[in-house]
């Protein structure tokens, strides 16, 4: 950009710039020597600051691919405020500045509708009365970026002098920018992104994430917290369907080595001629139809965790290869001789009784003190209270979203036969009796009678006289809205009387088929 040279020795406007030309030389020598954009950027940031009285400034660049334009440094501006300004062609006056590739000066923020604000950092009064002034970084007739800064301006001609100035640091910069824009910012997106999808994995396996506020999960939650900050061995243990793999994903995302391998084997799924493969690989020709060495599990989770479901179904000769590693983190492939050493955490899980298979021999009792160093029990779903109804919201929520269908609340009756169920499947059997409730669901409620007969109160499962027929359904029915006519109308039999259509002696007779009391419900 060619500007006419700005008059430094002026001093007609209550400020001199005389000061500048020092640095302005310093910084046109790193250019030319190195072309190091963060050694520039401090001398620039160093100008505005001292020598400009300028409250904030802002360095952006131009990603041309993506047409993304985002703070790369900045002053006056927190780590989180300079995350947010990101921008696109033609949004906002930092958009217009790259648009158009001409400066852009606002007298005042607070009388321009195109100031987005974007990063959230003027919220006070005192910044509406500031300036903005806005550069482009150009090379030839390309922009990518900007600078732009923010002060205190009753003078017009100083705004216009400071915007030479702005200009005369942005074509300084201009040639340390473009090597930075080639050279790192496919490289600063990707590790971005990076850490995006990790924050996304943390945010996804943390404990808060664990569905429940009971007083035994949130003892489960402390002991997750703990070990987390260890690579210590971790022995999970709870009945089928409590999210024991969920707690291990926890442990592992939110631990020093979140960021490496998470890997997961199921010692029940596959047959036991093949788990030793599965676990350690193999050497090419280790056995028909190795025609190519494979690495293990435990290799793919060198450095990170590999968490081991159902630890108790594994044979004593598959354990005592367990219990080496577990010593002393070495193995060796199927087939070969040459010891590989492992670094990792190990978490296993199971809904057995470890010390009565140790009792019967079915269990190496040395292997079981190698695993239980650190025991985490998951409480059954039966024994964490009213987590089951914040437990039934999420599953509806997240069935909703997945199914496209709406379902608005869960009825009171529902809601009661949830809470008094014993659930011997736990979580998992939960979720498939609200998934099968949503099918059935016409009204955008869950009602009672869509929950399984399991799950039925007795007394209408005696009175229908079969759980499985029509008469059965129909009774649910009857008795979810004669519960629910006496909750909304508080036990008064005669306005829930009339809610329903019937007479107060029909209701009455209901009621006692039923065993029915209206004092409950005051």
């Amino acid at each position: 950009m060619n500007s006419p040279a700005p008059h430094f020795c002026e001093c007609d406007f209550g400020e001199c710039r005389t000061d500048l030309l020092p640095l302005l030389f310093e910084m046109s020598q790193i250019v030319t020597e190195s072309g190091n954009l963060t050694n520039t950027l401090q001398i620039l940031i160093r100008l505005m600051r001292r020598h400009m009285k300028v409250i904030r400034g802002m360095v952006t660049l131009y990603d041309m691919e993506y047409g993304k334009i985002f703070v790369h440094e900045s002053f006056g501006l927190t780590d989180e405020e300079a995350a947010k300004g990101v921008y696109f062609l033609g949004e906002g006056i930092t958009g217009k500045v790259v648009e158009s590739g001409q400066p852009i000066i606002v007298p005042r923020i607070s009388e321009e509708p195109e100031f987005l604000n974007r990063t959230g950092s003027r919220n006070d009064v005192a910044d509406l009365k500031l300036s903005f002034l806005c550069v482009p970084i150009m090379r030839g007739r390309k922009v990518m970026g900007t600078i732009s800064a923010e002060r205190i301006y009753d003078n017009q001609s100083l705004l216009k002098l400071d915007v030479e100035i702005l200009s005369i640091l942005a074509a300084t910069t201009a040639y340390a920018v473009e090597l930075y824009l080639l050279e790192n910012v496919r490289k600063v997106e990707l590790e971005a992104e990076n850490r995006r999808l990790h924050s996304a994995l943390r945010k996804k396996f943390k404990p808060d994430n664990i569905i429940g506020n009971s007083k035994p999960m949130q003892e489960v939650f402390n002991l997750i917290e703990k070990v987390s900050r260890s690579r210590t061995t971790v022995l999970i243990l709870g009945e089928s369907g409590v999210g024991k793999e969920r707690v291990a994903h926890a442990i592992h995302y939110n631990s020093p080595n979140s960021t490496e391998s998470f890997v997961i084997f199921n010692c029940a799924a596959l047959p036991e001629s093949i788990i030793e493969s599965e676990l350690f690989g193999h050497e090419k020709g280790a056995f028909t139809g190795a025609t190519a060495m494979r690495k293990g599990r435990f290799e793919e989770a060198d450095g990170g965790t590999i968490f081991l479901d159902e630890v108790g179904e594994l044979s004593l000769p598959m354990q005592a290869k367990l219990l080496r590693v577990l010593q002393e983190k070495t193995f060796e492939r199927v087939g070969g001789n040459m010891p590989i050493k492992v670094n990792l955490r190990i978490i296993a899980a199971t809904n057995r009784d470890l010390p009565d298979m140790v009792a019967k021999g079915e269990f190496r009792e040395d292997l079981y003190y190698r695993l239980n160093v650190f025991p985490i029990t998951i409480p059954p779903l039966r024994e964490r209270g009213n987590d089951i109804i914040e437990l039934a919201d999420f599953i509806v929520a997240k069935f909703a979203d997945e199914m496209g269908i709406a379902i608005h609340r869960i009825s009171t009756p529902a809601i009661n036969m949830l809470l008094c169920y014993h659930w011997p499947g736990n979580v998992r059997e939960l979720e498939n009796v609200i998934a099968r409730a949503m099918v059935l669901a016409e009204d955008g409620v869950i009602h009672g009678y869509h929950l399984p007969p399991s799950l039925q109160p007795p007394v209408v499962s005696e009175v229908s006289g079969g759980e499985g027929s029509l008469e059965a359904r129909l009774n649910a029915i009857e008795y979810e809205m004669i519960v629910e006519a006496l909750k909304l109308h508080h036990g008064n039999t005669t306005e829930a009387a009339a809610q329903l259509g019937l007479t107060r002696r029909i209701l009455g007779l209901r009621m006692a088929k039923y065993a029915l009391n209206h004092k409950n419900y005051r």
